[in-house]
């Protein structure tokens, strides 16, 4: 396991009993126990940052998409820049090009806490979003020229934001990422006894092109509990 100065970094998904993190089973009644427990265990590991995909913070947290961005007569440097660092939580948006929208710089969702917004970029996002991301004093890392360096984004959320635990939530191709890089410390499954079979549904972890080739990941299991509703609860240190 790695040994650089990084948080502890758990992921934690809720899934079919397909390998599914998105889909009809979500609406299922007899998911809805296990929904309810994936929601209370976030507080058991008292992480302070979350991390979410592009797809899924456009569908879930950001304002969408943004477009037509207007010219900056400011041009930016593309460093790292650190509006808040001592917010009580915050959200990691994994968004390399700089396309998610947005309308400040806290997110706040029913039964989670108040979150600060750090964007995770690459080198390959524009001038003009950048001047867009300092209207709403939104904080941003970079972390590569055109692919993100899971490694590197892990060691500055622990320098330049003191977070000691990071829960990773998703989606299929941001899970792989850093078990790909054996970067996490801890695999959390939530399973409801559902299951739909729909074969374009995202996976738990799912592998993109530019991954490169390796092994297989490997998982100990260190903990079952049956939870309410015939759910199980999962716990796997990685590696």
């Amino acid at each position: 396991m790695c040994t650089m100065n990084k948080p502890y970094v758990v992921c934690h998904m809720l899934t079919s009993l397909d390998g599914k993190i998105d889909g009809e089973f979500m609406t299922a009644p007899q998911c809805m126990p296990a929904l309810l427990a994936y929601g209370n265990l976030r507080a058991f590991y008292e992480c302070t940052a979350t991390l979410y995909g592009t797809v899924t913070m456009a569908g879930s947290y950001s304002d969408g998409f943004v477009s037509d961005l207007p010219v900056s007569d400011i041009i930016y440097p593309k460093e790292d820049y650190i509006a808040v660092k001592d917010a009580a939580n915050y959200i990691v948006s994994i968004d390399p090009k700089g396309t998610l929208g947005w309308q400040g710089n806290y997110i706040e969702k029913k039964n989670r806490p108040k979150a600060h917004v750090i964007q995770v970029l690459t080198e390959a996002v524009s001038n003009d979003y950048l001047a867009y991301l300092r209207k709403f004093d939104i904080s941003y890392l970079f972390t590569g020229k055109k692919q993100l360096d899971c490694a590197s984004i892990l060691e500055k959320l622990y320098s330049l934001f003191s977070i000691k635990r990071l829960m990773i939530a998703g989606g299929g191709l941001m899970n792989w990422s850093f078990v790909q890089e054996d970067l996490v410390d801890e695999l959390s499954l939530v399973i409801a006894p559902v299951a739909d079979g729909n074969t374009t549904a995202v996976s738990i972890f799912e592998k993109a092109d530019f991954h490169s080739a390796r092994a297989p990941a490997t998982f100990h299991l260190s903990e079952v509990t049956k939870l309410d509703g015939d759910s199980l609860w999962l716990r796997y240190t990685v590696g």
